[in-house]
């Protein structure tokens, strides 16, 4: 069973950036394609940012150029560094990560929707400040 959790949440200024890490135990994260969400009071979970298991990026629109994502599978982590933050940028963030087939796995394959994540961390609450 893979075990996620997040770190590296906290409170910071607007403008200013953090990194958020995710570690993973109890399995290696290398054949797992990793995904951020975020949630914020009162609204739903929103995908942030994903990566293959291979490399390849995706960013949702609005964090595009000021989010990006990366993993280290040596270390069995993945990292979501955020700069230029604003207060829009305040909630709760999680990384999940989802069981591929064989065939997806060969195919690179990775999930935006909350739905096809099998493994959740419990979050890290970022708050931006103005």
């Amino acid at each position: 069973q893979l075990q996620l959790v997040e770190s590296g949440g906290g409170l910071v200024e607007a403008g200013g950036s953090l990194q958020l890490s995710c570690t993973a135990s109890g399995r290696t994260l290398t054949t797992h394609p990793i995904d951020w969400f975020r949630q914020a009071p009162g609204t739903e979970r929103e995908f942030v940012a994903g990566i293959s298991s291979k490399g390849k990026t995706y960013v949702l629109d609005s964090v595009k150029g000021r989010f990006t994502v990366s993993r280290d599978d040596a270390k069995n982590m993945a990292y979501l560094h955020m700069s230029t933050l604003n207060p829009d940028d305040t909630a709760v963030y999680y990384c999940a990560a989802e069981e591929l087939s064989t065939a997806d796995q060969a195919r690179d394959h990775i999930s935006l929707s909350e739905y096809r994540m099998d493994y959740w961390g419990k979050g890290t609450l970022v708050t931006v400040s103005t």
